[in-house]
């Protein structure tokens, strides 16, 4: 959970070298992708998603579509790319926040 904006801006540092895993395409927000991005959280814990030019959907929109049905945290959205985060199982954490 990011409690301040010191570790939003930890993970927005952590997310710049990231690449995007996910591309969203014209077909939006599927149930194939809510379903991939969830595992990639599980994975990952701060994942970058890319959203394509043929897609009509706001980005802002669709982050926070996804991190509703994910449980996650958007940490940024800039342009067309979505950063995400979801803090892992207390044994399984990645990234410690500050």
């Amino acid at each position: 959970m990011i409690k301040n904006s010191k570790q939003r801006s930890y993970l927005k540092g952590l997310a710049m070298n990231l690449t995007p895993i996910f591309q969203i395409g014209k077909s939006s927000i599927t149930p194939e992708l809510t379903q991939a991005v969830t595992e990639a959280l599980e994975a990952r814990e701060l994942i970058k998603i890319s959203v394509l030019q043929n897609c009509l959907d706001d980005p802002r929109e669709m982050a926070s579509t996804l991190a509703e049905r994910t449980h996650s945290e958007v940490v940024q959205v800039i342009g067309k790319k979505i950063v995400l985060y979801k803090e892992g199982k207390d044994n399984k954490k990645k990234i410690i926040l500050p």
